[in-house]
């Protein structure tokens, strides 16, 4: 509801006394023991669903004019017309504010009374038909009689009751309006709710004075025996015992008042009553509900005790739901839902077949870590639906406050649990599925450090004892089966990665990109538009050609919003007459243009001083060329260009000392001793480093000495030392799908990674050669023409 509210928080300010009323006026029922009259400005708190709707009408089309009615019953939570009064206020929205839990307070002016005559709509919004009530009176000596004596009572309930400011016993001096006058008195006593509505549908001021001095007359003689009652406690009691004076005090009143409780604490103590809570719950809001019992309500402390017990009592202590363990239809829901991913799907399947045997099973803390774009987010929500769970997600990108997690302090009003707490209580269940997305995103910042906070959430041997800040209480979430997404580990902090099961998540292939277009992203599309196949039709080689020459990604972010801007042209030539499209690999660029990618982005044949290497990057695997040349009249120092990192020039300087221990021969020692050596790797606006350039850094640099081409269909990675050995690398599967989108023949690898092929995608091991070495020596045999 809050895009819906942007215009009312502009519109809503100010107040205008002279105001025509409409006939016909959207409503608010109120249920609560609060009720405005005329002249009267009072805070409301707007929350239902058709008070939201009856809001946003009275800014947009009635000029800030709303019709306040009570409810007969303040516990029907969806009441119809017949369940409220037929005598109401008319009021003007002065000031609106939304609160921290989504609903607004308004701050209202009464302006008349008003009647009912008729319902014009009561299912989406209240819209009734109202007739202004006027008051009818005339000056005699009777009516004057009446108002000094109501003065006369309500000054001496203002004294002895000691709630009021000096203004209201200023504000009884203006007696020149009957009418007024006696609505100003009506709104200091607190009355009950049928009570004040009685003095409400009063029209005549006379009437309404004589109520008003009977009800008068009772709440001073009450406040007298309440007076009688403390002298008397105070008699029985010493000075020092406070405490037990207090209890004493409330006793009496509560006898002498036979019973009475205020209905909101009673509604408490019935849920408290009803529902079945934890001992430490119980203890803390029956602590609570007595505190609450002795302050008034209308005190900020007050606020933040009811906002407490809110929470703790409509907290799922015990509610779960049932896990849905039929593996065959989970594996066949997952299968439908998510191409390949194989891994998350047999851990999810694994956890679901043990929980077949035991119930107490703790839910795994997975970490789904990948390139954008892949699915991982998606893949969470598939989970929870497979499973038969509900389904939450908390965004921790750029979070650095720590009470974002573990809840604020209840040290003032706005306070609230955090976002763990919060999602759970949304979804009212304490074994949902919640997925934490960009955990590597997080920052610290003088607030605390979020990431820390996460140690306890996402330790199995921790979060059955959660607590947070604003409950106090602790929480079992040992139940939750959390999914924590991150597009790179290294960012995460360490203590926070071994609290989670890590499961890397890949690139697609181009064919797995093929299946996932005709079988996944074209159908909800068509969905999405309204549309189908026979109308806007796709060849299988344009959907090849948008793979391979409008879209280079890991995953198919780019692909869904290429073929969605396919179809809306083609929906465009449909509305401008053509019966259907069919889209082909030859008309393709009348859709989305020149392409963006081509074979000309490659090299096509062996050059000197060029080698291609393979990068990983975040968002994805990259082919990187690095070109050497070298600089005559030098002294052979190297020059680096391309924004390379502090571990990439550091990889350079051991290419280079290492190309000289293998070309150690008089014909190129003086070479070296005279030749400066620039390198570079294009795009230089893009940050590059990493220790697994050295294989191909020297490679270019040999290549470049000796002045023999390498092999423009080679791609190679590894790390080297001074030694002359080539060690292992990570990022492997991203690595080679960047070769086969290259078009790479055969990759040089270290032999240490040879282990690391059972994760590439058949696709790619069948389209590659691969060549496992030791040492340089036979990098450069393979590499080198």
């Amino acid at each position: 509801m809050s895009q819906k509210f942007q215009i009312l928080e502009e519109a809503a300010s100010g107040s205008d006394k002279k105001v025509s009323i409409p006939k016909v006026l959207p409503a608010i029922a109120t249920r609560t023991n609060m009720l405005i009259y005329p002249s009267a400005v009072m805070p409301l708190y707007v929350g239902r669903e058709k008070s939201l709707t009856a809001l946003e009408e009275s800014i947009s089309k009635f000029n800030q004019l709303l019709f306040l009615v009570s409810q007969k019953d303040i516990k029907v939570d969806d009441p119809s017309a017949e369940d409220l009064y037929e005598v109401g206020t008319v009021v003007k929205i002065v000031q609106l504010m939304k609160m921290p839990d989504g609903n607004y307070k308004i701050l209202v002016e009464g302006l008349t009374r008003a009647k009912t005559v008729e319902i014009i709509e009561q299912e989406r919004a209240f819209m009734f038909k109202i007739e202004v009530l006027k008051p009818r009176y005339k000056a005699t000596k009777t009516l004057e009689a009446l108002i000094r004596k109501v003065r006369e009572l309500a000054l001496k309930y203002v004294n002895m009751s000691r709630r009021f400011p000096d203004e209201a016993t200023l504000a009884l001096d203006d007696t020149s309006n009957p009418d007024k006058f006696a609505d100003f008195v009506a709104s200091l006593l607190p009355l009950k709710l049928e009570e004040k509505q009685a003095l409400l549908e009063e029209i005549s001021p006379r009437k309404r004075l004589e109520l008003l001095m009977e009800l008068l007359t009772r709440e001073v003689e009450i406040l007298s025996l309440e007076e009688e009652l403390e002298r008397r406690v105070k008699e029985k009691i010493e000075q020092n015992q406070k405490e037990y004076y207090l209890r004493e005090k409330m006793r009496a009143i509560q006898e002498e008042l036979e019973g009475e409780e205020d209905a909101e604490i009673k509604e408490l103590k019935e849920m408290l009553a009803s529902r079945t809570y934890p001992k430490e719950v119980v203890e803390k809001a029956e602590q609570e509900i007595a505190r609450l019992e002795k302050m008034s309500p209308y005190s900020a402390e007050a606020t933040v005790i009811r906002t407490y017990l809110d929470w703790i009592l409509n907290m799922p202590w015990y509610e779960e739901t049932g896990d849905n363990i039929d593996i065959l239809k989970v594996r066949e829901f997952l299968d439908k839902n998510h191409y390949g991913l194989m891994d998350v799907k047999e851990r999810i399947l694994e956890f679901l077949a043990a929980r077949k045997f035991s119930e107490n099973l703790r839910a795994p803390i997975l970490c789904l870590v990948g390139p954008p774009g892949v699915g991982k987010t998606s893949l969470g929500r598939s989970i929870a639906e497979s499973m038969g769970r509900k389904f939450g997600r908390i965004s921790l990108g750029g979070m650095r406050d720590e009470a974002e997690i573990r809840g604020h302090r209840r040290t003032y009003v706005g306070a609230l649990p955090g976002r763990i707490i919060q999602t759970i209580r949304k979804l009212g269940v304490k074994n949902p599925v919640i997925v934490l997305d960009e955990v590597d995103k997080m920052g610290i910042s003088f607030q605390g450090d979020p990431a820390s906070a996460l140690l306890e959430v996402l330790d199995p041997e921790q979060n059955s004892t959660f607590t947070d800040h604003f409950l106090e209480l602790p929480f079992d979430l040992s139940k939750v089966l959390f999914i924590t997404t991150a597009n790179v580990l290294y960012t995460i902090p360490p203590a926070l990665l071994d609290r989670m099961e890590v499961i890397e998540i890949a690139g697609y292939t181009d064919t797995e990109k093929l299946h996932i277009a005709k079988d996944y992203i074209l159908p909800k599309l068509y969905k999405e538009y309204s549309l189908d196949s026979k109308r806007v039709s796709f060849t299988t080689a344009a959907i090849k050609r948008i793979i391979r020459e409008y879209t280079r990604e890991a995953g198919v972010r780019n692909l869904d919003r290429n073929l969605a801007k396919v179809i809306r042209r083609a929906a465009l030539r449909l509305s401008e007459g053509e019966k259907s499209v069919k889209v082909g690999a030859k008309n393709l660029e009348e859709f989305l243009g020149i392409p963006r990618f081509t074979d000309s982005d490659f090299r096509k044949k062996p050059e000197v001083g060029v080698a291609t290497g393979l990068a990983w990057t975040a968002v994805g695997g990259e082919i990187m060329y690095i070109e050497v040349l070298p600089v005559p009249g030098g002294k052979g120092k190297f020059i680096t260009t391309g924004q390379l990192g502090d571990v990439m020039k550091e990889s350079a300087q051991i290419a280079l000392s290492l190309a000289r221990k293998l070309c150690d021969n008089e014909k190129y020692s003086e070479f070296f001793e005279k030749t400066d050596f620039h390198i570079h790797v294009p795009e230089g606006a893009v940050p590059k480093d990493g220790p697994s350039a050295g294989i191909t850094l020297l490679t270019a640099v040999t290549s470049a000495v000796t002045g023999r081409p390498v092999r423009y269909d080679v791609a190679m990675t590894g790390e080297i030392t001074l030694r002359g050995k080539v060690l292992p690398i990570g990022g492997l599967k991203e690595k080679l799908m960047a070769a086969y989108r290259a078009g790479i023949n055969k990759v040089i690898l270290p032999k240490a990674n040879k282990k690391d092929l059972e994760k590439v995608p058949d696709e790619i091991k069948k389209a590659l050669k691969f060549v496992f070495v030791d040492e340089v020596d036979e990098a450069l045999r393979e590499a080198l023409i």
